[in-house]
């Protein structure tokens, strides 16, 4: 347990909700807090001085590394000048309006506006009620179930939190609400049938997709949303030919298709989109994390063109549009989106997290993949997972009472770099900044392995 003689610490038991935590092992004392004071690239430290190195860039999100001064100084002219004004009937600043222009120019062919937010699960949250207006609009009043895929993660609200297909954000708030409905997660390695190729799975997930629709009536389905690469779920490239299969059924039934590119959008997996990466034609993209790298709180939808012609069509029927958030293009948070899409840029960091994330890939996968309770090593850009079962050959999991995946993490940490369990499996994953050099790879790596044969032998 941390000395309680700690001040901040003490505080932070006895007054500090915090997200995704054991409430009652956190307030006894019985879990390790640690308070975080600064960081530069891919290292951070806390107020006790001990350094790790982030190889989960904090939430997926520090995209640039810490210690940026350019996005601090931007923060702070744009606070100086103009600390705040909203977004409504028309109004913008210089910065959210550079920032839109920006997020088009890099976004996948088709799409044509941005609309802000703070979080993912906002954005999310207005994705839904743009595809209920959308069908309005239409004359489709029936048409407004969203399928999502188990194992998703799209957000923790009350409709956010129903497309996440986690048992853990449904667990006694519930959730899930309707109209969320879920499909088959593309989770190759987990697959029930195990002759299954790729391809085939691909094509399974893709049937049963289809037979969800038919069950359903496509007349009363609007939407599909899905990560390129699942996140939260396990770090799970598609197998190959998943997209473009389920494309192929969502268009067959004139369905919209949402990329929840929070995670994978801004270079993370070595394209500035996972869509294009993947070949998705997404009618709405969620952005957020990797839009600011997390130095101020920004989020978006960019709406596609099929899409916005129909907003705007609704607005000329039924005056402005009835929603809105008070900090939508808070123009502090955008002055940050712009100077960290243009670092991204001068630093070429779309390039190194793919050149850099292969070779941490290859390098993990030579350190622990032969191990024999390694089940799979993968990823794509700069993610990466490594799954732990007691049995390679039986694929045959281990019980989750005894949290080998949390005790890895553990093990890692203690060694100074940190990775994150994953929920609903015992995995490991990392998504590090995309400043990681392959100096800085080798060092996770080799901490890697060495938290892998402390924990497993």
């Amino acid at each position: 347990m941390l000395d309680q003689s700690n001040e901040l610490a003490a505080w932070d038991r006895d007054h500090f909700f915090h997200p995704s935590t054991h409430m009652g092992t956190h307030a006894r004392g019985e879990s390790p807090n640690r308070v975080m004071a600064g960081g530069e690239g891919v290292t951070i430290w806390d107020v006790g001085g001990k350094k790790s190195i982030d190889a989960f860039a904090g939430l997926y999100c520090v995209n640039v590394g810490y210690g940026r001064q350019k996005i601090a100084d931007a923060i702070a002219t744009q606070a100086r000048n103009l600390a705040y004004y909203h977004a409504y009937v028309g109004h913008g600043t210089d910065a959210s309006i550079r920032l839109s222009k920006m997020i088009i120019d890099r976004a996948p062919k088709g799409m044509s506006r941005v609309y802000y937010g703070l979080s993912g699960s906002d954005a999310n949250e207005t994705n839904i009620k743009l595809i209920w207006y959308y069908n309005n609009v239409l004359g489709r009043p029936e048409k407004k179930k969203i399928i999502s895929r188990w194992r998703g993660y799209h957000g923790s609200g009350v409709m956010t939190g129903s497309l996440t297909g986690l048992a853990g954000f449904h667990n006694a708030f519930d959730l899930p609400r309707a109209p969320v409905l879920h499909t088959e997660a593309p989770y190759y390695y987990r697959r029930d049938d195990r002759s299954l190729s790729q391809e085939q799975f691909s094509q399974f997930c893709a049937d049963q997709l289809e037979k969800l629709i038919l069950a359903q009536g496509p007349e009363t389905i609007a939407a599909f949303i899905g990560e390129p690469v699942l996140g939260t779920g396990g770090i799970v490239p598609p197998p190959k030919g998943y997209w473009e299969k389920i494309q192929g059924v969502l268009k067959k039934y004139d369905i919209l298709l949402v990329a929840d590119e929070v995670v994978t959008g801004f270079g993370r997996l070595g394209t500035m989109f996972g869509s294009d990466h993947y070949g998705m034609e997404p009618d709405l993209i969620t952005i957020a994390k990797g839009l600011t790298s997390a130095y101020a709180p920004l989020s978006g939808v960019i709406v596609g063109d099929k899409v916005w012609k129909v907003l705007v069509e609704g607005s000329d029927k039924l005056g402005p549009i009835g929603h809105g958030w008070t900090y939508s293009a808070h123009p502090i948070c955008a002055a940050a989106g712009v100077a960290n899409l243009e670092l991204i840029d001068e630093l070429d960091l779309v390039r190194n997290a793919g050149e850099t994330g292969a070779y941490f890939r290859s390098e993990l996968a030579r350190a622990v993949a032969d191990h024999k309770h390694v089940g799979e090593v993968r990823g794509e850009g700069m993610l990466a997972a490594v799954e732990f079962v007691e049995d390679r050959d039986d694929r045959k999991f281990f019980d989750p009472a005894r949290k080998i995946g949390p005790q890895v993490a553990t093990a890692l940490a203690e060694r100074g770099v940190i990775g994150r369990a994953m929920p609903q499996g015992d995995i490991l994953g990392f998504a590090p900044p995309l400043c990681l050099t392959r100096e800085e790879a080798d060092i996770v790596v080799a901490k890697t392995a060495d938290a892998v044969k402390a924990v497993l032998g």
